[in-house]
């Protein structure tokens, strides 16, 4: 990491909040939240904010982890990939899927995201996905092709998904935080 991991030695942090995040991260801080803890603030509402996210939203978790692993190839994001594949497959997505996207990451995922291993809604997210990492703008084709296959609700959860892990796979990179060991 291009900063200190943060220690309570290095800069005192109300013990709550430190609770607060291990519990959510199931007994133990992770990297990112070495790195968050430097700023209250910021680390008080990532902790909320980014648990809505990944577990509060009721829309397809698969999906969302879809689009969240497509943010982490097309930024470079090692860390967000190596803790979202898994929960990919967690949530009922395939290695099959995974590899498809590996392959598609690497050619030109916004325009055409066919691969045999992916069905067309898997396919509509990769390329959502895509095209919100890459250039922001949505293309109204993509997006009139999801909105055949989800409600609102499910437009605006998706769409908070991809949003959330670009700005967190550009905080990562950016300092630099590595996985885990």
């Amino acid at each position: 990491m291009r900063i200190p991991d943060w220690s309570p030695a290095l800069k005192a942090q109300p013990q709550e909040l430190v609770d607060a995040i291990v519990k959510r991260r199931g007994g133990a801080l992770m990297n990112l939240d070495k790195a968050l803890l430097w700023s209250e603030p910021l680390a008080r509402a990532w902790n909320v904010y980014l648990g809505a996210v990944r577990t509060g939203l009721p829309t397809s978790r698969k999906l969302r982890e879809l689009g969240i692993c497509t943010v982490a190839l097309l930024t470079g994001a090692a860390y967000e990939y190596h803790h979202h594949a898994p929960d990919f497959l967690a949530a009922g997505g395939s290695q099959a899927e995974l590899d498809a996207l590996n392959v598609l990451a690497k050619n030109n995922a916004r325009e055409a995201a066919a691969h045999p291993a992916l069905g067309t809604v898997e396919q509509l997210v990769i390329r959502y996905a895509a095209q919100m990492t890459l250039d922001v703008k949505v293309s109204d084709e993509v997006f009139e092709a999801l909105r055949r296959h989800f409600d609102t609700t499910a437009l605006v959860e998706l769409t908070s998904a991809i949003a959330t892990y670009n700005m967190v796979a550009r905080f990562l990179v950016a300092l630099g935080v590595s996985p885990e060991q």
